[in-house]
């Protein structure tokens, strides 16, 4: 399948350009000509043409709770109980509908593949379903229904917290989310297929440490080394809240980063998601190894984790990438936007990271193992973002900030490898609120 498209502006690798000409075929980006003139039989995009968008931390099931837990106030903790208890009702038919809803969602905001950072495994009661693999594969089949990408981040469970020295067993909720150790997740993980060895054109299967709180020491190498085998992207929950800090530094003397060092974790295929309470010598470690550091600062705000060191860990070498997580806002433009403004409040400077420093964070494709993707250039996917420069938030915005003005809303048209996904701000499933409701409402009936 081919086509030509004509934008008025497009952020390409060395700027923004005016008058781009693109062409499209069998999924890839085969000519992009700035400073040209529009054919006849060109599809004109509106606005502002961006690369397509990497939420590269997600959690579908999460969106259940959306406009739920804000009437008792507390902490992450106690947020954590509702959440647990969203877990408890799903299976994969739920999950398919609910994360087909989800994924299409944020294809309606730009968002072209997703991290999704995946440990609901198993039934209610911890035991396997006839496919043990049968959620993930709804994940996988909800997000081709959705048109986007995605990379599965299997996450790895094993316990239910760190207290002392201890690691406390898993309970309850917990219980589905667990494989018993790190060699019985691998060989279920081992049984998914994706696009790097005949499976679905738009899976990545990649792994996940859920966090040092939850995978025992002496198990988080293996798991490292399981999904650097086959040269999968990593990612791990790292530093979130203090009381994981506390509990790393009671049972083990060192920083969560610094077990993360010491078991040989560190690397620059891991993605360390958060990232909000570090030290200086964290910092310096995620810094020297490049490792990529997510930030999803909608969800670390309404959270109450705090406002973790961006523009230091830059500084320093690390990466910076960006996901939406428990999805309080499906809307990549608010997570760059609130990067820059945390940053703002946090040391009083404006400026501390630059429009095209957010944009780089907000199509980091490379962080969630697509590497072919996230920039304009021909050979490139073909995922396009046309976000309207007319509308009564961007109305006057120069083309270079558009990220700092335009909201989900603004998409006009998304193409995901070469497919059109969303057109004039409609997604082609339909009624992308009416799938959410349908979805959510069952969730919260009293059972």
């Amino acid at each position: 399948m081919s086509a030509t498209y004509h934008a008025a502006y497009a952020h390409l690798p060395g700027g923004v350009a005016a008058d781009v000409r693109i062409t499209v075929a069998d999924g890839r980006l085969t000519a992009v000509e700035p400073d040209a003139a529009a054919d006849p039989g060109d599809v004109r995009l509106p606005g502002v043409v961006l690369p397509g968008l990497a939420n590269a931390h997600s959690h579908a099931f999460h969106r259940a709770l959306r406009g739920r837990t804000h009437d008792r106030g507390g902490t992450f903790w106690t947020w954590r109980e509702r959440m647990y208890a969203v877990a408890a009702r799903l299976d994969p038919d739920s999950y398919l509908a609910l994360a087909r809803a989800v994924y299409a969602e944020m294809a309606l905001a730009g968002v072209t593949a997703v991290g999704e950072f995946h440990y609901l495994h198993h039934g209610a009661d911890g035991r396997r379903y006839m496919d043990p693999n049968a959620m993930g594969q709804a994940l996988i089949e909800a997000a081709a229904d959705a048109g986007i990408r995605l990379t599965l981040l299997d996450t790895c469970y094993l316990a239910g917290g760190l207290s002392g020295e201890r690691y406390v067993a898993l309970e309850g909720p917990q219980l589905r989310f667990g494989d018993g150790d790190a060699e019985t997740w691998a060989l279920r993980v081992a049984d998914l297929r994706d696009s790097t060895d005949g499976g679905p054109a738009h899976l990545r299967v990649g792994g996940a440490i859920h966090s040092v709180r939850a995978v025992h020491r002496e198990q988080l190498a293996a798991v490292a080394t399981a999904v650097r085998a086959g040269g999968r992207p990593l990612h791990i929950h790292l530093s979130e809240q203090p009381a994981e800090n506390q509990a790393c530094l009671d049972a083990h003397g060192l920083t969560p980063t610094g077990l993360l060092e010491a078991e040989g974790v560190l690397g620059p295929d891991l993605s360390a998601v958060h990232a909000t309470h570090l030290t200086g010598e964290d910092i310096g470690l995620l810094g020297r190894h490049r490792a990529w550091t997510c930030f999803c600062p909608t969800t670390e705000r309404d959270l109450a984790d705090g406002i973790g060191p961006a523009s230091a860990l830059r500084r320093a070498g690390a990466r910076l990438s960006l996901g939406s997580d428990q999805h309080a806002v499906v809307d990549l433009f608010e997570e760059a936007r609130a990067l820059e403004m945390h940053e703002r409040l946090a040391s009083l400077e404006r400026g501390r990271l630059t429009p095209e420093q957010l944009l780089d964070a907000a199509t980091a494709q490379e962080s969630i193992g697509w590497v072919d993707a996230g920039r304009l250039e021909v050979g490139a996917r073909a995922d396009l973002v046309a976000v309207r420069e007319d509308t009564v938030r961007t109305a006057g915005s120069d083309p270079a900030q558009i990220l700092l003005s335009a909201t989900a809303a603004d998409v006009d048209t998304v193409v995901v490898d070469g497919e059109v996904v969303v057109q004039d701000g409609q997604h082609r499933l339909g009624d992308v609120g009416r799938l959410l409701h349908e979805a959510i409402t069952p969730l919260w009936k009293e059972r």
